[in-house]
């Protein structure tokens, strides 16, 4: 039996990343000129799920108010109103988001910051 000889030479492989936080964890981010497989951001869809789930409870008249669903559902009302102005994006937008297409850029608090009611600008804004 022969025993292989240790190899002695170091092998040293770069990667470039850096570390995002998204959706309250961390995660790996590539350059932008690397291959991405889709990935869907639980956080994301998550919020667009619960935004139109309360808007239909709104409009179906289960709540008469927002303050009456947030208390309902345990949360802020002022946060509820950020959430639900998901509802007005762009549909461009929100099929990127459930493709899992996005680009790190696009976070929820990105999306919950004010964005114009007009949505081509607000695919301007995308970029």
């Amino acid at each position: 039996m022969t025993r292989a000889k240790p190899v002695s030479e170091t092998v040293t492989v770069h990667i470039p990343f850096r570390i995002v936080k998204r959706g309250g964890r961390k995660e790996m981010q590539l350059p932008p000129d690397a291959p991405r497989q889709q990935k869907t951001d639980g956080t994301l869809v998550k919020a667009l799920a619960r935004a139109f789930r309360w808007k239909r409870m709104l409009k179906s008249g289960e709540f008469t108010t927002i303050a009456e669903l947030a208390d309902s559902e345990g949360i802020a009302p002022s946060y509820m109103t950020r959430v639900l102005r998901l509802t007005l994006l762009a549909p461009d937008i929100v099929e990127v988001v459930l493709d899992g297409t996005q680009g790190p850029d696009l976070t929820l608090a990105w999306l919950l910051e004010p964005l114009p009611m007009d949505w081509r600008q607000q695919l301007e804004r995308f970029g």
